[in-house]
């Protein structure tokens, strides 16, 4: 057995809202690992469009590792929506044009955070919703309906509006063990062999598997 085909865009076949998210991805902005999933209550293709304010002109892509999974609704608030908040008012009237664009002499350009960043092995609620530029680290859990303002340490649970750490997942020493470890980049027929040990809390035979 050597698992699932990761390039099969319904891995479940009796199951078609569950898809590898890779496969259905249309925007080059956007950038998927293997085996990374996204489950929606009406239809998967509603991915990218949870993707929110994502502009061509701005640039910032959303880049997610391998093997996460999505669960329904989780939407991604990217640069595009960014206000300037320094000024008077927020309001953009440059995009108006007809005499408005003038707004934009000299003011302040908009916020930008950069790329938002989605590391491996990651659980994303359902619902939560991801800030523009944040970062979410590996083996991290963002609970439902989470608002995540700021970046997410790896192995982290974060809950809440705006989202706490609440819990890690492991030891300090134990999480940079299994960032060594890194077993979403072993090949499909060791982490076929080993499932038992990559699926058990023990980070210690983890670390010993061949």
């Amino acid at each position: 057995m050597t698992g699932p085909d990761p390039n099969n865009p319904f891995p479940l076949p009796h199951h078609n809202n569950l898809v590898f998210l890779k496969n259905i991805i249309r925007n080059p902005n956007i950038e998927v690992g293997d085996y990374t999933y996204y489950h929606d209550m009406e239809n998967p293709h509603n991915f990218e469009k949870n993707v929110l304010y994502h502009f061509d002109f701005i640039g910032d892509k959303l880049r997610i590792g391998k093997f996460c999974a999505i669960a329904s609704g989780a939407k991604f608030i990217m640069n595009g929506g960014n206000h300037e908040t320094r000024p008077v008012s927020t309001y953009p009237f440059e995009i108006f044009a007809n005499g408005w664009e003038r707004a934009d002499d000299g003011a302040d350009h908009y916020p930008y955070k950069g790329d938002t960043v989605v590391g491996n092995d990651v659980w994303i609620g359902y619902e939560a919703v991801i800030m523009p530029g944040v970062k979410i680290g590996s083996g991290a859990i963002v609970a439902t309906k989470a608002v995540v303002t700021k970046d997410v340490p790896d192995y982290a649970i974060v809950a809440g509006n705006p989202a706490q750490v609440v819990k890690m997942r492991f030891p300090e020493s134990e999480i940079a063990q299994l960032l060594q470890i890194a077993w979403w980049n072993w090949s499909v027929e060791k982490i076929t062999r080993n499932l038992a040990f990559i699926s058990s809390a023990d980070v210690s035979r983890l670390a010993d598997c061949q």
